[in-house]
């Protein structure tokens, strides 16, 4: 077995639409191939993915594929066993102590991992990289808002937050969090100075070579078309089973195709309607996504009355058919009991779920005072995510909710369109969803009052002051299981009195040939190549 003890990549799917291009495949069934590297014989592996690649820079990671091909080259400090999100276990950190104030987090190091030209990966390295994706102000440099690395020693890597942070070692599973070889990517152009945005130089040549220390190197790399990994021969664990890893770039159509006559092993795009009725030659795999589909319902009364009225909330949250929406998402997909991810702590039961009550929201849109007019719901026209599809889900919506005497109104545009009418809180209802940035509840206070998804609820800072006081405690709690039973106390809260209705997570469906084992999907950076064998 290779140093498994640990996980392997990202999600923290950013809301978004990816373009895929079109790729007709092309290939054979690759279990045998004249590529060499590693230990591991001569092996390909053809995964298929639509590509929302922007670039293979770890400092610059934000995307789903770029995460998953960056966790291939270069490992964190800590990470997950397999698809378990419940605790961070150590990868290159040999264990990790975070303080009682929350605020400081010690990880002593590994004394035998060294980097792909055979340099030992030290402390000074970790600094480095973490200064890096600070500094160049890309999309994941949030992640490490308000942290300060600093190495003590050679062997120690101390990360200090300015206030209480309990999330930071589940953050540091981010692929973008990987470790790179500070020299080598000095020697490039890199640097982790304050104004490394503007003078960082090494995105072009991260974009063809690689200077981290996982088990697999960047051989070529489009992101249009492909990209190609090569066992990493001087690899400081155990030698992955394939020596080469092509990822290609193909729509969900072409996917299905090219796994049933072994043209790739692996594909993860099939819709799970797509997935049904495939042949027994391959297997299918389905597991929940921290892609949760939520309704809102404005609480402005400057954007609206009627959506801001707490009876017609209630309304809204008795009145809809969640079995139905989950049924409607596909196989694997599950009711969401609350805001935060049942793959997460502080995630609720499904015994918890609100259950449709469609006497009590006929009586609460009475209450209401509701008198028929017309309430808009807008939503993104052109976004599907894990094979659903916003305008499909809408339909349904405006359905059930006409069985209780509300006339709903759909307003579809495009996401250029909708997007910035949600982000400025402009909705009357919104149909839109979050996916995790990163797999720890701190991730989901953005729906409280007064924080960014609230505030696109028109849900103002004041609104529930015992439910944002809940918010603060549970932010700067450390302790898991104190922590956990906080955020669920929050929201039982929320669903019964904010104007967040959580719906379902989607599935993400991965197919993959009978010849192909181990295959684990993970939140975070979806598939680990080298644990496949």
């Amino acid at each position: 077995m290779r140093h498994t003890k640990w996980l392997r990549r990202w999600s923290l799917v950013a809301t978004g639409a990816a373009v895929a291009l079109s790729l007709a495949a092309c290939g054979s069934d690759s279990s045998d191939d004249s590529s060499s590297g590693g230990g591991g014989g001569s092996k390909t592996l053809v995964v298929e993915n639509s590509f929302d690649l922007t670039t293979a820079d770890p400092g610059q990671v934000y995307e789903i594929t770029g995460g998953m091909i960056a966790h291939a080259m270069y490992e964190p400090l800590l990470g997950f066993d397999g698809g378990d999100l419940s605790t961070p276990v150590p990868v290159i950190a040999k264990s990790y102590e975070l303080s009682e104030d929350g605020k400081t987090l010690t990880l002593p190091l590994r004394d035998d991992v060294t980097f792909s030209d055979g340099t030992k990966l030290t402390s000074a390295d970790v600094v480095f990289s973490f200064n890096r994706v600070k500094n160049l102000k890309g999309n994941p440099s949030f992640l490490l808002d308000g942290v300060t690395p600093s190495a003590p020693d050679e062997n120690t890597v101390v990360l200090t937050s300015d206030k209480a942070n309990p999330g930071l070692p589940y953050i540091l599973s981010n692929p973008a969090l990987g470790i790179e070889n500070s020299k080598v990517v000095k020697e490039h152009g890199g640097t982790d100075a304050a104004d490394a945005d503007t003078t960082d130089k090494a995105g072009e040549w991260l974009n063809a070579n690689s200077a981290g220390s996982g088990p697999y190197v960047l051989k070529s790399f489009s992101t249009t078309s492909e990209v190609s990994l090569e066992a990493n021969g001087d690899y400081w664990g155990d030698a992955p089973t394939y020596s080469k890893v092509v990822v290609r770039n193909v729509t969900a159509d072409v996917q299905k195709l090219d796994v049933q006559k072994g043209q790739a092993q692996l594909v993860l795009d099939l819709a799970p309607a797509q997935a049904e009725g495939l042949p027994s030659s391959v297997e299918v795999h389905s597991d929940p996504t921290s892609n949760t589909f939520f309704l809102f319902s404005n609480d402005n009364p400057a954007i609206s009355e009627t959506t801001s009225n707490q009876d017609f909330q209630d309304a809204l949250r008795y009145g809809l058919d969640y079995d139905s929406l989950v049924e409607l998402a596909g196989e694997g997909s599950v009711r969401s009991p609350g805001i935060i991810p049942t793959l997460f702590v502080g995630a609720l039961d499904p015994s918890d779920a609100l259950a449709t009550d469609v006497d009590k929201a006929k009586a609460s849109l009475a209450a209401s005072g509701y008198d028929g007019e017309k309430v808009e719901l807008e939503y993104p026209s052109d976004l599907t995510k894990n094979g659903v599809s916003f305008g499909t889900v809408a339909q349904r919506i405006q359905a059930q909710l006409k069985e209780i005497g509300i006339d709903v109104e759909l307003v579809p545009s495009p996401i250029a369109t909708s997007l910035p009418n949600y982000r400025d809180g402009k909705e009357q209802l919104g149909l839109w969803l979050w996916g995790a940035d990163y797999p720890d509840p701190s991730d989901y206070l953005a729906f409280l009052p007064g924080q960014t998804v609230g505030l696109r609820a028109g849900w103002a800072a004041g609104a529930d002051p015992a439910l944002e006081a809940l918010g603060e405690q549970a932010a700067t709690t450390v302790d898991n299981d104190a922590r956990g039973q906080l955020y669920q106390q929050i929201q039982q809260q929320m669903n019964v009195e904010g104007p967040f209705m959580p719906l379902f997570q989607t599935a993400q469906v991965a197919v993959t040939t009978s010849s192909l084992s181990g295959f684990e999907y993970n939140p975070v950076w979806t598939v680990d190549f080298a644990s496949l064998k």
